[in-house]
């Protein structure tokens, strides 16, 4: 393995951790620290939330608020509502992003990739063509311009703006 690459992310660690103890979406729901825990919008049966570990920039994740794994588990409500909200998602994002594209999904359990298994949810991705950089197609390394508070700031205010909370700001 004389070729094996290695990139460092100490940042994970806190995250692994507590994935090992307890589920962070029950952890995050709980507290009231929406700015600090990433949180964009609370809903009755789910919540809108940053990706701490985006794969692009405006990685949101739509959360059932109950610690269920799969949608079948889900009452019927509580899956329309993530739709919504997925869909909403996508309108702010192309707001404040204007992304050519978005991909939308959910891994369902360990096998299928899911990261936190146990609490179903969703990721919207804002896409754009050629967001493949050099970085990520010879470094294997992706790059993110912006901080996740400066994401949290303008995806947060688009939403409030969305659902009536904020004016419009004008041109």
């Amino acid at each position: 393995m004389k070729n094996i690459k290695r990139l460092w992310t100490p940042w994970r660690m806190p995250f692994l951790q507590a994935k090992q103890q307890s589920c962070v979406f029950c952890q995050v729901l709980q507290r009231q620290e929406d700015e600090q825990d990433l949180i964009i919008w609370r809903a009755e049966h789910t919540y809108v939330m940053l990706n701490r570990y985006p794969y692009n920039t405006g990685h949101l994740l739509i959360i059932a608020r109950l610690h269920l794994p799969s949608f079948e588990d889900l009452t019927p409500v509580c899956r329309a509502e993530m739709m919504e909200l997925a869909t909403q998602a996508m309108k702010v994002l192309r707001a404040v992003y204007r992304p050519h594209g978005f991909n939308v999904g959910a891994n369902i359990g360990e096998a299928a990739g899911a990261g936190i298994p146990g609490h179903v949810h969703l990721h919207v991705l804002p896409r754009w063509v050629g967001d493949a950089s050099f970085t990520l197609t010879l470094g294997e390394t992706k790059t993110l311009p912006e901080t996740l508070e400066e994401t949290w700031q303008k995806v947060r205010t688009a939403w409030l703006v969305e659902n009536g909370h904020l004016p419009h700001k004008s041109s």
